[in-house]
């Protein structure tokens, strides 16, 4: 979570006090901003996809408590 904070801060910071680094160009009209705005989409999706699976764990390991408690009284 750490890292994907800083990574998305980063193009702003990045914009606004390396803007010669940020505007070159790497194809045709594409820059390095465009292109690292367009990977924050990935790195979302890659945070999304590890929480989902680490839900599923903790969804499993929730399930494991409910059926060992045998009968006890409910929440």
């Amino acid at each position: 979570m750490i890292f994907f904070i800083i990574y998305y801060f980063a193009l702003p910071l990045l914009i606004g006090y390396a803007r010669p680094f940020m505007e070159k160009r790497v194809i045709g009209p594409v820059n390095l901003a465009y292109l690292f705005a367009l990977s924050q989409f990935f790195m979302a999706w890659i945070l999304a996809a590890l929480y989902v699976r680490a839900a599923a764990r903790f969804d499993k390991m929730a399930a494991d408590v409910i059926s060992q408690s045998d009968g006890a009284a409910p929440l």
